[in-house]
């Protein structure tokens, strides 16, 4: 389940409608629903803390590690990066689908794939025409 999901599900849960959670949160409306819609990502973790609290949760639960994952790539990558990491996550869920691994060894496995599909992207790097890297690549 994605940041903005998650968000959605706990505040309606909690039976607050998104301006209440906004005033709540001491957040604008346009930002509850930007966070709802999985367009954007709180930047600053004072943000989420405001979150946390209006929705009776924690850090680490609203961002699991598939979260951190699909928003570091956008980051880093833009929005192709963002469509690879979900659909990296989407097929890696599909891995567990029979269920027969507890949730740290889930969790330990992710971390892996992630580690290599970063390691994958920094080596792609260096083979990009210079013509087309960044300043910051070289």
């Amino acid at each position: 389940m994605l940041f903005g999901d998650k968000i959605k599900e706990l505040r309606t849960s909690a039976g607050m409608s998104q301006q209440e959670l906004a005033n709540k949160a001491g957040l604008s409306l346009r930002s509850i629903q930007n966070y709802e819609s999985n367009q954007r990502y709180p930047k600053d973790v004072a943000i989420l803390n405001k979150l946390c609290k209006a929705l009776n949760t924690t850090i680490e639960e609203l961002m699991k590690e598939e979260d951190n994952f699909i928003q570091e790539a956008s980051e880093k990558y833009g929005t192709r990066g963002k469509k690879d990491a979900q659909k990296l996550v989407d097929e890696i869920g599909g891995l567990f689908a029979g269920g027969e691994l507890n949730e740290e060894d889930k969790d330990k496995v992710f971390r892996a794939i992630t580690e290599m599909y970063w390691r994958a992207k920094d080596n792609n790097k260096k083979y990009t025409p210079k013509k087309y890297r960044k300043e910051s690549d070289e």
